[in-house]
């Protein structure tokens, strides 16, 4: 799956319930691919190619990485305290995204 996939995947797994009054930017930095950013807004969420000027947090990691949080196979925290995930902004905002977005 490319790195492109995985974020549609993501966008459709969107859980709109949990974003109720949210207002949110999650800017992912690939290191070896395209950057990306996911905009939530009130229920909404949209995927946007490239970098965001003022994200809520920024997560940093490669594309296995991504790839395994999205499918479920590799856990977020686990990924972080490993070093394969480092995120900069609002840390919290990170722990959020197994809300917002039904992963696995």
């Amino acid at each position: 799956m490319s790195v492109a996939q995985v974020f549609e995947k993501l966008e459709q797994n969107f859980n709109a319930d949990a974003a109720q009054g949210l207002d949110l930017v999650f800017q992912f930095d690939i290191e070896d691919d395209k950057n990306y950013h996911l905009a939530i807004n009130d229920g909404s969420c949209k995927l946007h190619e490239g970098s965001h000027e003022d994200p809520s947090v920024t997560l940093i990691m490669n594309s296995d990485t991504l790839q395994g949080i999205v499918s479920g196979e590799t856990d977020g925290m686990q990924a972080f305290m490993a070093g394969q995930l480092r995120a900069e902004g609002d840390m919290m905002l990170a722990t959020k995204l197994g809300e917002l977005f039904n992963m696995g």
